[in-house]
């Protein structure tokens, strides 16, 4: 997956200054970057022109000990290679030739005082983020405990009041109505509100409420780790729900599991304890204690005695 990315917005994320604007944005295919130094040297084998060719020291050092001429020869041949755009790093200018080169290819040109490694792991990371699969859900999604909860399940089953409950208690909001959900890494999942919904949550009978402004900026968090998913439907008496927590049940989003749980929604019941509980457990279950384990250790020896 590709994705295209005005300049000004990639220069804010990396602190750069632009020195040749190109076409005005950047197309990202991959989420690497590469050192171009054995390209300078002029070994072109095995090299990916989709990454974003970033410049160090030794790299930029290399072209300014080379002849005009060859410095030509060797930028010339870089910046018609096919590549998205060009960082330096630690604040180096770039060789004119270099820049020039640029511009009749139309290759941005970035400039940045962050250092090399650094510099690396954001470009690598933004990248990874922009290009990542993502996908909508209608659902909230809570803060509790440190545990990023996505509560789903049909429209009137209380998840906002339940979410504004837990808010009172000190838990912070992620997402209400809407929860976009991007894949960050193969086995894990983050979720956050859409622009236009940001901060904002649906009270049926009040209509939208700023929980920034109405209990402070700690009650929201702009995103956060799927770590448990929460479906909340009416209670059915002739559905058996989990009694002990023996078996583990997930939730696949976007090709990855998600531990889950189903929570009925009955008159009386406070959600929003029982959501707590929820996020306390699966801690202590990422620690290594489960009740549920614990208690069939000692099922038998109960029976033995009997």
């Amino acid at each position: 997956m590709s994705v295209k990315i005005k300049n000004e917005k990639f220069a804010e994320v990396i602190d750069a200054q632009i020195l040749c604007d190109g076409s005005g944005e950047v197309t990202f295919a991959k989420g690497e970057v590469n050192r171009p130094g054995l390209q300078f040297t002029g070994f072109y084998e095995h090299f990916d022109e989709e990454r974003v060719q970033l410049i160090g020291n030794a790299e930029m050092y290399y072209l300014y000990s080379l002849d005009k001429e060859c410095q030509n020869e060797c930028v010339k041949r870089f910046a018609q290679s096919g590549i998205p755009c060009i960082v330096c790093a630690r604040d180096n200018q770039p060789p004119e030739l270099l820049v020039k080169a640029a511009k009749e290819n139309d290759i941005p040109v970035f400039k940045s005082p962050i250092i090399t490694g650094e510099l690396g792991y954001k470009i690598t990371n933004f990248i990874n983020k922009e290009t990542a699969p993502m996908v909508r859900l209608h659902g909230v999604m809570v803060d509790v405990y440190g545990v990023g909860i996505l509560l789903i399940g049909e429209s009137g089953m209380g998840k906002s009041e339940t979410a504004l409950e837990m808010i009172r208690e000190g838990h912070s909001l992620v997402a209400d109505d809407v929860v976009e959900i991007t894949r960050v890494a193969a086995d894990r999942l983050s979720g956050k509100s859409p622009e236009l919904t940001r901060h904002l949550i649906e009270v049926r009978g009040i209509g939208l409420v700023d929980v920034r402004y109405l209990y402070g900026v700690g009650a929201v968090i702009p995103e956060k780790t799927i770590d448990l998913v929460i479906e909340m439907e009416l209670w059915n008496e002739n559905t058996e729900y989990e009694r002990l927590g023996l078996s583990e049940n997930t939730t696949e989003i976007l090709g990855v599991k998600v531990p889950s749980a189903k929570i009925p929604v009955s008159p009386g019941r406070n959600l929003a304890i029982v959501i707590e509980a929820a996020a306390r457990n699966f801690r202590l279950t990422r620690l290594g204690y489960n009740a549920a384990a614990e208690f069939e250790k000692r099922l038998p020896k109960d029976m033995l005695k009997k």
